[in-house]
């Protein structure tokens, strides 16, 4: 029997976890990506990291085929790389050898942020992730307030300013194409 903890003992414990201590750490690398990448939630990473694994297992399923199952296995693979090219994952549709060496980094580059940076719509990723929890930014029609959402190819060309954001107003200032009658708005 234990005894009960005092308060400032249970706030020091709140953020140790005592059953899974080992994850909570994370290696070296792990946490490298997550600060490069500004991913806010270590599972995000973690999803990225186990659906990169089961892409690459899926490729190597692919190559081990015996050659009875040719036509299956041409079949399966343009529609594993047309599916990965199509999210941006990968850049071409040649082979399955880019399959199998794909990262939970891909997933990361396709982040709202890094496309907010890659766009050059904000000088880095810090402000980028600031941006999109703000609200400033849209894809399509919708406001995206999650920086952990990922931008397939097809989408990617509609990424924007929020009409009525402060954002938006001072780049049309800057390049003088703001409009009279939004003046007024």
């Amino acid at each position: 029997m234990v005894r009960k903890l005092k308060y400032h003992e249970q706030k020091l414990l709140r953020r140790l976890d005592l059953v899974n201590w080992e994850a909570s750490g994370g290696n070296l690398a792990e946490v490298r990506a997550l600060r490069r990448y500004r991913v806010g939630r270590r599972e995000d990473y973690v999803l990225y990291k186990a659906l990169a694994r089961a892409v690459r297992a899926l490729a190597r399923r692919l190559r081990d085929l015996g050659p009875a199952s040719a036509a299956f296995r041409a079949r399966c693979a343009a529609a594993l790389l047309e599916k990965l090219h199509g999210l941006g994952l990968v850049n071409s549709r040649q082979s399955l050898a880019v399959c199998e060496s794909l990262s939970a980094a891909a997933f990361c580059r396709r982040r709202l942020p890094c496309l907010l940076v890659k766009l050059r719509m904000a000088q880095n990723l810090r402000h980028a992730v600031t941006f999109v929890e703000q609200g400033h930014v849209r894809v399509g029609p919708e406001v995206v307030t999650d920086p952990a959402m990922l931008v397939p190819r097809a989408v990617e060309d509609f990424i924007t300013w929020v009409d009525a954001s402060r954002l938006r107003q001072k780049v049309l200032d800057y390049n003088q194409e703001r409009d009279d009658f939004d003046l007024a708005a």
